[in-house]
């Protein structure tokens, strides 16, 4: 890399690179709405196409087609937003052959379709600055940064050796680094809270560390990994989940963060890193510490957090489909299905020897008493074990245990039965912890050993619990923790029976 960058500053012919890229990027502006070449614009630094797009990536951590591409469908958005636009007519205008792909990619950036474009929803990307600040050499001491467990793929590339062995490469790379990087992640949040570290003099080294040592290098590492992930590919031994990890991941790390509350203290930062002089921005980016396995419960989700999230999706898209063949020991997967219910209500009541539950005459008769409320059956009709932790995290509330049923919205209570109310999507715009649960879920059924799908050593919960998330985790698929986060444990022969089934949260 160093000899690259040398190689590019040697091809200007001693012109300011920064007064290059500079105005590259103002020919860009200049001509969105115009198809334009990648030599058009290296012209405007005076160097060749495949030297400025090195440098142009070297410094701003994404393509010149990226960068085109994501001012293009900011712009567009606003243009959707004039009264009678029609949306091919935006769509040609910012050079896109045909209103489907428009749709497509303005519906990947945005996250909605044009044809539900509306203010305050839409995904600002700003035009890129260049603003340095020098003050001396900076030597980046902060330990945390060498701490992450960094790939070297680039320089293994090329390596003859079967595609399967060079993705059991990736595979350990992800296990090892779902074990350092976490508590990495935790000691920058720390870095970010603590007052000292922020003062005026150290404002300048300190957005060196984290937009360039770590932001950067972060993309910089996604780039290797996709390029080297999509070489082997076509033996279709890769798991294509990682890929949209790896885009998610991508977004957050160059300030398009997806969650809404962040949207406007990330733009800031990216904008002018000199916000992060204020403690409440910095909150904000810092978020809380999570733990080692991310599930410590925090007052204010940050920045951070939404990237230690992205970095262990990454990771789990890679290594867990392997883990889940190894997982199954006398026992298999035989169903697996993502479910969107209507709303639902579950009725039952809480596990404990107070009440008999712990008995099978005491199950008997909860269970006989729904019986009796045939009308209201959901169409998901099965004795279950319902557990969450009323939206708080596993370290802040124990798990609470229900036995009964899922039942339609609005089912009547019984006395002595307590309820919790489902519905098919979020009800509020904003993350809200608790009740109501969304009715989205993964359902899996096993069959074989009963003693070994129940098997509780060596697993988190038990191998069916386990076995179910890990698939989930592997698709690249949501699980709303802590705020919505529920399971239960199935009975498809009833509750006097082994239960050979689960249901795990999700958000589709």
């Amino acid at each position: 890399m160093q000899i690259s960058y040398i190689t590019v500053r040697k091809e200007v012919d001693g012109m300011n690179w920064i007064q290059c890229l500079s105005k590259s990027i103002q020919y860009i502006e200049d001509h969105l709405t115009d198809r334009i070449s990648i030599d058009e614009i290296s012209n405007q630094a005076y160097t060749s196409s495949s030297h400025f797009q090195l440098l142009f990536h070297l410094v701003f951590g994404m393509t010149v087609g990226e960068y085109i591409r994501n001012r293009r469908l900011t712009l567009a958005a606003f243009d959707l937003l004039a009264p009678g636009s029609k949306i091919i007519d935006v769509a040609m205008r910012y050079q896109y052959d045909t209103q489907e792909s428009f749709s497509k990619a303005f519906t990947r950036f945005h996250g909605f379709p044009p044809s539900r474009v509306q203010p305050g929803k839409i995904r600002i990307f700003h035009p890129l600055k260049i603003n340095i600040t020098v003050q001396g050499g900076f030597e980046m001491s902060h330990s945390f940064i060498d701490e992450f467990y960094w790939n070297d793929l680039k320089n293994q590339k090329d390596e003859l050796l079967p595609d399967i062995d060079k993705y059991q490469r990736v595979i350990k790379w992800a296990i090892e680094a779902r074990k350092h990087n976490p508590n990495v992640f935790d000691a920058l949040t720390e870095w970010i809270l603590d007052d000292s570290e922020w003062t005026d003099d150290k404002l300048a080294e300190n957005e060196q560390i984290l937009m360039q040592g770590i932001l950067a290098r972060f993309r910089n590492q996604n780039v290797q990994l996709r390029a080297y992930l999509k070489d082997i590919e076509p033996s279709g031994i890769v798991n294509g989940a990682v890929f949209n990890a790896l885009d998610r991941f991508d977004d957050e790390l160059s300030g398009r963060t997806n969650y809404d509350d962040l949207r406007d203290v990330v733009s800031k930062m990216f904008t002018d890193f000199s916000v992060m002089r204020d403690r409440k921005i910095r909150e904000q980016i810092a978020g809380g510490k999570t733990g080692p396995l991310g599930t410590y419960s925090v007052d204010i989700f940050g920045f951070v957090n939404a990237l230690k999230e992205c970095d262990a999706r990454v990771q789990w898209t890679l290594f867990m489909p392997d883990a889940v063949e190894r997982l199954q020991k006398g026992f298999k997967v035989e169903k697996f299905e993502y479910m969107k219910m209507p709303a639902l209500r579950f009725i039952g009541k809480e596990s404990c020897e107070c009440d008999g539950l712990d008995t099978v005459g005491g199950l008997k008769k909860l269970f006989s008493i729904l019986d009796t409320m045939s009308e209201y059956k959901s169409g998901f009709d099965y004795d279950v074990l319902l557990q969450h932790h009323y939206g708080r995290g596993v370290d802040a509330e124990r798990r609470h245990c229900f036995w009964g049923r899922f039942m339609k919205a609005g089912t009547p209570v019984p006395e002595g039965f307590v309820y919790f109310d489902f519905t098919p999507q979020r009800t509020e715009d904003k993350i809200v912890a608790g009740l109501p649960f969304i009715s989205q879920f993964a359902f899996a059924v096993f069959s074989g050993d009963m003693e070994a799908m129940h098997n509780s050593e060596g697993y988190d919960s038990n191998a069916m619990y386990d076995i179910t998330r890990n698939i989930i985790l592997g698709h690249d698929v949501n699980i709303p923790y802590p705020d919505k986060y529920w399971t239960a444990e199935v009975f498809p022969d009833g509750y006097d029976n082994y239960s050979t089934a689960y249901m795990f949260s999700v958000e589709l």
